[in-house]
């Protein structure tokens, strides 16, 4: 039966921090990173735009997040980098900015501080041609995102 939702493939956990663990110190990773535990220190994913990272209801981050897919249901404490997909479960609660491309955020997530739109790709500027044949280009693209 159609949902009108995509279907996304099961994502691939390659590092656990488990719920009873405290990394303290920056975490480099690459493939798929899942957090129930802490980490007091930026998460940062190794070059490749399939990395992913999971932060489950349990887990916290204090430090930056900068990875291209991102799901959080638990607390982060400091800015969010999601250069490809955010997604934002019912439990998530972000204190710091967040930065986009597409996001998904379920009812009841919270974000104290700004949501920065940007586009993966390059931003196309539109231009009009004004009555007098002079044409003045938006600049900002669809939508008007910066």
């Amino acid at each position: 039966m159609f949902t009108g939702k995509k279907q996304r493939p099961a994502a691939r956990i390659d590092t656990l921090v488990g719920r009873n663990t405290e990394i303290t110190g920056d975490l480099s990773f690459s493939g798929g990173l899942h957090v129930d535990g802490t980490i007091r220190g930026n998460v940062n994913a190794r070059n490749g735009s399939e990395c992913m990272l999971s932060l489950s209801q349990h887990g916290v981050i204090k430090g930056e997040v900068h990875v291209p897919h991102v799901t959080i249901n638990g607390i982060v404490e400091g800015d969010v980098y999601a250069e490809q997909r955010l997604e934002l479960g019912a439990e998530a609660r972000i204190t710091g900015d967040v930065h986009y491309n597409l996001i998904e955020m379920t009812v009841g997530a919270t974000v104290d501080g700004k949501m920065v739109h940007k586009p993966a790709g390059p931003v196309l500027a539109l231009s009009h041609q004004k009555p007098d044949g002079d044409t003045a280009s938006a600049g900002r693209g669809a939508m008007g995102h910066d």
